[in-house]
């Protein structure tokens, strides 16, 4: 079987909690962690990659991405357009 890579746009969100750098995707609804940006950066790349690597040896690529909400257009898999990224400000109710 021929080997076909296609580059996809995925929103990624890095934070930082405490001394690590965690970086996630919600259209993967995936995460990794590093000590610096960078490594969260290339790790990320690499989750990503072991990722679709693991649905195509699975048998279960187009399942997973559905259920992600991914679309198949034209024979290409596109990821859910993010259309914002904020914070909300909310109140919890907590019983003291």
């Amino acid at each position: 079987m021929k080997q076909v890579n296609i580059e996809v746009n995925l929103p990624v969100a890095i934070f930082k909690e405490g001394n690590t750098f965690i970086a996630h995707s919600s259209v993967l609804d995936l995460s990794t962690a590093a000590d610096t940006f960078e490594k969260a950066q290339k790790r990320f790349v690499e989750a990503v990659e072991i990722f679709f690597e693991e649905l195509v040896d699975m048998g279960t690529l187009d399942e997973v991405l559905s259920n992600l909400g991914w679309q198949k257009i034209q024979k290409r898999w596109t990821p859910p357009i993010q259309v914002s990224q904020g914070l909300q400000r909310v109140t919890i109710p907590l019983t003291a």
